[in-house]
């Protein structure tokens, strides 16, 4: 019974590392995620994969996430869900219209940063309006990173 309640828990924060490498984020945004029955239970035993994600506007007005990877449920039995299936995200109109016009403007995309579990138990999504980094960028923060490490090491010892 206790390891049931330790399987499933509420402090999921689940990253997409790579997001910040390849590039620029200029907005964020959290959205709801609209889920089947499932999902909810392996995004709280942590099975979440955020790396090949990606957010996309559809004809209708609505924004959609691809590539994000929920493993299916273990204990589902047939109810268990795809893997890699398009995810309906929840934003308000005033949002999405703000997005739009930014989304069609070229060098610019929607990448799935943080996926999250709220304090009322709602799994949300914060995405972030990015520009894809050059090669010397990513040279870059490469650098610096390395400096923050080194500094960091300087202190410690």
């Amino acid at each position: 019974m206790a390891k049931d309640k330790d399987r499933f828990k509420n402090d999921i924060n689940v990253r997409n590392k790579q997001a910040s490498f390849h590039y620029e984020f200029i907005d964020k945004y959290i959205a709801g995620i609209a889920l089947r029955g499932t999902e909810i239970k392996s995004i709280r035993e942590g099975k979440v994969n955020l790396q090949d994600g990606y957010c996309y506007l559809s004809e209708k007005g609505e924004i959609f996430a691809k590539g994000i990877n929920i493993n299916p449920y273990t204990q589902g039995t047939y109810y268990n869900h795809e893997a890699a299936r398009e995810r309906k995200l929840l934003l308000k109109k005033s949002e999405i219209n703000k997005l739009e016009p930014k989304i069609k403007e070229k060098g610019l995309t929607l990448v799935p940063t943080r996926l999250f579990i709220n304090e009322r138990g709602l799994a949300k999504l914060e995405i972030a309006l990015a520009r894809g980094k050059k090669t010397h960028d990513k040279r870059e923060s490469i650098k610096e990173k390395d400096i923050k490490r080194e500094l960091s090491r300087i202190k410690i010892g």
